[in-house]
C-alpha cells in the first residue's frame, strides 16, 4: 500500500520538475524583452509568453493532479517530502481558481502595456497608458473576484495571498499602522537633524563602462557567482531567472553612480538567495523561495543593512575611487549614503522614507481592486497621498509619479507591502544576527562577511520553503515579525 501511495508523489515530483523548466524559459523570456528584444519584437513576443503561459496553466491544473496530491498526502514522506506536497497543493490551487482563458488574456494584455509603458513612462504620457492600465486592472479585478470566491477572503486578500501567502490587509493594516505612529516622526528629526549637516554634491560624468566594471566587482565580493549568472541593464532593475542560471538587471546614469551601486547590490541579495536555494530540491517548489516578502528581506539586508553601514562602505571606498577615478573619502560616502531626502522615486529612495512610497501604493491598490478608485483618477490619488505623507506635489509629474513602477503593468497588485514586510524582516534578521555572530559593520570592514554569508545560507537560503513564513522568521530570530527592530534599526543609524 505505501509503494502505491509513494508512486503518487513521484509522479507528482516528475510532473512539477517539468512545469520548472517551461517556467525557466518564460522567465527567460521576460528577462530578454526587457534587456535585448527590438521594438518590433512586442506583438509576437506577447503572443509567444501568452501562450507558454497558457500552457504552464494547463500543466498546474491536469485533472489527474488532483488524485496524485490526495494520495500523495497519505504516502510515508520524510518532513520535508510532506512539506514539498504542501507546497504543490499551494501552486495547484492558485492556479485551479483561474480559467486558462483568463491567464491568456492577463499576459497578452500585460506585456502590451508593459512594451507601451516604456516609451509612454519617457514622454509623460498618461493619456496614452491610462486605457492601457486600465485594460489590466479590469482583468485584475476580475482574477480578484474569482479567487475571492473560491478563497473565501476579499478580493484583495487573494492577490496578497500570490506574493505572501497567509498574509491579510488586516494584518498588513495592523504592522502599518504602527509604522504610522513613529515613522512621521522620525522623518522629520532627521532631515532636521541633516539640516545643519553640509551636503555632499555629486558631480559626474562617471563613465558607464567604469560604473559596470564597479557593479561587477561588487557583486563578487557580496559572494555572487557569475559561472550561474549575469548582469545586464534595463530601464527598471530586477532579478530573475533560475537557480543555476540567474539574471541581475541594473541601471545606470553617467551624472550620478549612486543608484546603479545600490540598485546593483540590492539585485544582488535576490540573485544571492537564488544561489543559496537547496540544490537537493532545484525544480521542486519545496525548493523554492520562500515568499516575496522573505526574498525582499534578502535584497535590501543587502541593500540598507550591509551596503550602506559604515563596513560596506569601507570596501566600497576603494573600488569605487579605482573605477571611476574619483576621490571620495568614507565620510562622504556615509554623507551620501544615508541622507534622508523625501524624493518621488520609490526605487530612489531612502530607507526612512522608503515605507511611505508602500503606504501609498497599499492605499492605492486596495481602493482600485474594490472599485472605490477609478483609474482615471490616480494621479490625483497619487498627488494627494504623496504630499500627505512627504510634503510632495507631483500634479502633472505623471512619469515620477503613478506612471513609475513596472509592477501595475503587468498587473502584479498585491505585490508592493513585501517590500516594507521585507525590510522590516531584514532588520529582525540583523538583529539576531548581531547577537549570535558579533557587529556587522565591524565583520565587512575586516573582511568577514562570509560570516554573514553563512548565517544567511544556514538560516534562511537553504530552508527554501520548507517552512511555512511565520515558522522560518521565528526559527531564525525566535520571535515572529517584530516592527520594532525596523524601528530600532532606522533610530540607530540615523539618529
Amino acid at each position: 500500500m505505501s509503494k502505491s501511495l509513494r508512486r503518487h508523489y513521484d509522479a507528482l515530483c516528475q510532473h512539477f520538475q517539468t512545469i520548472s523548466h517551461f517556467e525557466h524559459f518564460s522567465i527567460l523570456g521576460d528577462w530578454d524583452q526587457a534587456t535585448m528584444m527590438p521594438k518590433g519584437g512586442s506583438e509576437p513576443r506577447s503572443d509567444a509568453m501568452a501562450t507558454l503561459a497558457k500552457h504552464i496553466h494547463q500543466l498546474k491544473t491536469q485533472p489527474d493532479l488532483a488524485e496524485h496530491l490526495a494520495a500523495a498526502a497519505q504516502a510515508p514522506l520524510s518532513a520535508i517530502e510532506q512539506a514539498n506536497v504542501r507546497e504543490m497543493n499551494y501552486q495547484y490551487h492558485q492556479a485551479n481558481v483561474v480559467p486558462a482563458q483568463l491567464v491568456e488574456a492577463q499576459t497578452k494584455t500585460g506585456y502590451r502595456c508593459e512594451n507601451a509603458w516604456r516609451e509612454q513612462r519617457k514622454n509623460n504620457d498618461w493619456q496614452g497608458f491610462k486605457p492601457n492600465l486600465e485594460a489590466v486592472i479590469a482583468l485584475t479585478r476580475e482574477e480578484a473576484q474569482i479567487r475571492s470566491e473560491a478563497l473565501g477572503v476579499s478580493p484583495y486578500d487573494a492577490l496578497l495571498d500570490k506574493f505572501e501567502p497567509g498574509m491579510t490587509s488586516e494584518k498588513l493594516e495592523s504592522t502599518f499602522g504602527q509604522l504610522k505612529t513613529w515613522l512621521p516622526q522620525l522623518i522629520t528629526q532627521v532631515v532636521d537633524k541633516q539640516a545643519s549637516e553640509a551636503k555632499v554634491t555629486i558631480q559626474g560624468p562617471f563613465p558607464i563602462e567604469g560604473q559596470q566594471a564597479l557593479s561587477r566587482e561588487l557583486m563578487q565580493l557580496l559572494g555572487f557567482d557569475f559561472d550561474s549568472g549575469r548582469l545586464d541593464c534595463s530601464s527598471h532593475p530586477f532579478s530573475s531567472g533560475v537557480p543555476g542560471d540567474l539574471r541581475i538587471t541594473t541601471r545606470y546614469d553617467e551624472q550620478d553612480f549612486t543608484s546603479a551601486v545600490m540598485g546593483t547590490i540590492h539585485e544582488t541579495g535576490h540573485a544571492c538567495y537564488e544561489q543559496g536555494l537547496p540544490k537537493t530540491w532545484r525544480g521542486q517548489p519545496v525548493g523554492l523561495a520562500r515568499s516575496m516578502g522573505i526574498h525582499e528581506s534578502q535584497s535590501l539586508f543587502f541593500e540598507m543593512q550591509l551596503g550602506r553601514g559604515q563596513g560596506f562602505l569601507k570596501q566600497l571606498l576603494p573600488r569605487l575611487n579605482q573605477q571611476l577615478n574619483t576621490h571620495y573619502t568614507q565620510a562622504q560616502l556615509a554623507n551620501i549614503y544615508s541622507r534622508v531626502n523625501p524624493g518621488k522615486i520609490r526605487v530612489d529612495a531612502d530607507e526612512v522614507t522608503y515605507p511611505c512610497h508602500i503606504l501609498l501604493r497599499f492605499e492605492a491598490e486596495k481602493a482600485l481592486i474594490d472599485g472605490s478608485l477609478a483609474v482615471a483618477d490616480l494621479p490625483d490619488f497619487w498627488s494627494s497621498q504623496m504630499q500627505s505623507l512627504l510634503g510632495i506635489n507631483t500634479d502633472g509629474d505623471y512619469q515620477n509619479g503613478c506612471m513609475q513602477d513596472i509592477h501595475w503593468t503587468l498587473g502584479e497588485l498585491g505585490y508592493f507591502p513585501s517590500y516594507t514586510l521585507g525590510a522590516m524582516y531584514a532588520a529582525q534578521f540583523k538583529a539576531k544576527m548581531e547577537s549570535q555572530i558579533g557587529d556587522i559593520d565591524s565583520l565587512v570592514a575586516d573582511n568577514q562577511l562570509t560570516k554573514i554569508i553563512q548565517w544567511l545560507e544556514d538560516n534562511i537560503w537553504s530552508q527554501g520553503s520548507i517552512l511555512t513564513t511565520d515558522e522560518l522568521v521565528i526559527q531564525a530570530t525566535g520571535e515572529a515579525l517584530n516592527p520594532i527592530h525596523f524601528q530600532q534599526h532606522l533610530s540607530g543609524r540615523y539618529l
